[in-house]
């Protein structure tokens, strides 16, 4: 396992992070989730029963924490209070749980993240000791602020929520993957496979996705094909990509050594 993934201190052999709404029950997101390889899942506190109400079902006996780090998050949050608030409530939920991701978003329509509110919770919560993972624009200055702030990753979106859209400005991520300190990974705007894959050829550390697997047709074939898309955008990456040459061609085969007609 010499290529891992570290967040907050520990290691991952997968870096594909997913979601666990929009199935249609808790048994359909435990198989894809086994599908996807995914060693971390994301929670909304706000719209998935992990404890909040004792008489129905809770996602953490199907898909148990034992096995899974959870990722706690504030998706439906539009302020700092809401999403601070929200996150202390998933760290007594899970037993004083400190990995969390904070997302704060601006608008019900575009669901584009609210910068200058994730930055000042971002700051409450690190100084009360969360690890936070943060959702955030692909603006590279503001990726910058979060790190500093001490933000464990930080996770640029690709293009709108759910919207499947695809990576719209590979420029911007790979600025922010050049100057960061910290995991950068995409999160948002992934649609399929060859997305996850371009992510990762971008150099991005990982990918967190929810809507491209619970929405597709058969959400446990595409969990799978995500997971094999990963791996294979990290392996391309790691390669190298041969250079482009724009105005000439280069044979596929040697050109000397050739075997002359008698």
């Amino acid at each position: 396992m010499s290529d891992v993934l570290q967040i907050a201190g520990k290691t991952y052999s997968s870096r594909l992070l997913v979601g666990t709404g929009k199935y249609k029950d808790f048994e359909e997101t435990r198989l894809a989730i086994e599908a996807s390889g995914a060693e971390i899942v994301t929670v909304a506190i706000r719209r998935v029963n992990i404890g909040q109400d004792a008489s129905q079902p809770s996602l953490l006996d199907a898909v148990p924490p034992s096995k899974y780090t959870y990722l706690p998050n504030t998706a439906g949050c539009y302020s700092a209070d809401d999403a601070v608030r929200t996150l202390r409530l998933g760290r007594e939920l899970l037993d004083g749980h400190n990995l969390v991701k904070l997302e704060v978003l601006g608008d019900s329509t575009t669901l584009y993240p609210n910068v200058r509110e994730t930055l000042k919770a971002a700051e409450v919560l690190v100084k009360d000791g969360f690890d936070v993972m943060v959702y955030t624009s692909d603006d590279p200055i503001i990726a910058k602020e979060l790190e500093q702030i001490g933000c464990v990753a930080v996770m640029p979106l690709a293009s709108l929520i759910g919207s499947g859209m695809g990576i719209l400005n590979p420029w911007n991520l790979r600025l922010i993957i050049e100057n960061a300190k910290v995991p950068v990974l995409v999160d948002a705007g992934v649609g399929t496979a060859s997305d996850a894959a371009i992510a990762m050829e971008l150099g991005c550390d990982g990918i967190l996705m929810n809507t491209a697997i619970a929405s597709a047709r058969d959400p446990i074939r595409m969990a799978r094909a995500m997971n094999l898309a990963v791996q294979a955008g990290r392996d391309s990456f790691l390669a190298g990509r041969m250079p482009r040459k724009l105005y000439s061609a280069d044979p596929s085969s040697p050109i000397s050594g050739l075997i002359g007609a008698k």
